[in-house]
């Protein structure tokens, strides 16, 4: 009887951190892919953008480098964060 009680009763512990594992990983996994649809955002208009202002030169060239520099840091981290997210 005892024994029954003890199964019961890691069972119920098992069953309890499972529900939590997979609350936490539908949770991870809706915040990487905000933050990809938030990227893929930044990455279109990255994209769209360079060609035309590179064509202009001059100072737009310029002030692209430094934008291309930051937003591509940016991008960097966001698909640092999602990457690390997925290993978990």
């Amino acid at each position: 009887m005892e024994e029954q009680k003890e199964i019961e009763t890691v069972m119920q512990k098992l069953e309890r951190q499972r529900d939590e594992l997979l609350l936490q990983i539908h949770l991870a996994k809706a915040e990487a892919k905000e933050e990809w649809v938030s990227a893929e955002k930044k990455w279109d208009h990255l994209k769209a953008k360079t060609p035309v202002v590179a064509k202009e030169g001059g100072e737009s060239l310029k002030d692209l480098g430094a934008a291309v520099k930051l937003v591509g840091e940016e991008l960097l981290r966001s698909y640092e964060r999602i990457k690390k997210s997925m290993e978990k």
